[in-house]
């Protein structure tokens, strides 16, 4: 049997010449941007990971870091029942407790350090996030001016994708 011949090549040059006569080159304008969104999008995504995984491990630390400082804290408190129980005090137990209540101060501004640090982190990670989430609405709306043909969509996608990179510069220079 015979197959029939579909005229593909009539076909394409009339998709052609329709949009280059049609008005229809922005088209290619939009696939264009949403490519472009997309690759914003994705070193968005990135940044907003790695700033969720240094929060958590900042916070970990700095939880660490309190628990140092309560067994510091706990090690000072037996010495000083101790010594309140001897009859003698001991020098050398009164200079240990001191020698705790002074790392006690540097464990603790370790531990706000890392907390602060958490804090800083977490908060770019929400920035890049709004970023991604920005990125997104704009490419979908792109595809629904491409799908439209309504040039008025596009515009919007653009002022998302604007407001994407604002996110992602202010995230940036944190």
């Amino acid at each position: 049997m015979e197959e029939a011949e579909v005229p593909l090549e009539h076909l394409h040059e009339e998709i052609h010449h329709s949009a280059e006569h049609g008005g229809e080159n922005w088209i290619s304008w939009v696939a264009l941007s949403t490519a472009i969104l997309a690759v914003l999008a994705a070193i968005a995504g990135l940044l907003s990971g790695k700033h969720a995984n240094e929060a958590m491990m900042s916070q970990i630390e700095a939880s660490d870091q309190w628990g140092y400082y309560q067994a510091k804290s706990i090690k000072a408190s037996v010495l000083d029942a101790k010594i309140a129980l001897s009859a003698a005090p001991n020098e050398s137990d009164a200079a240990k407790r001191d020698r705790y209540e002074k790392e006690q101060e540097e464990i603790k501004t370790e531990a706000e350090h890392k907390q602060a640090e958490a804090k800083s982190n977490f908060h770019q990670h929400e920035v890049f996030a709004r970023g991604v989430t920005m990125f997104q609405i704009a490419i979908a709306i792109a595809a629904i001016s491409a799908l439209t043909r309504k040039r008025r969509f596009w515009i919007v996608s653009l002022l998302f994708g604007i407001a994407g990179c604002v996110f992602l510069a202010l995230g940036s220079g944190h």
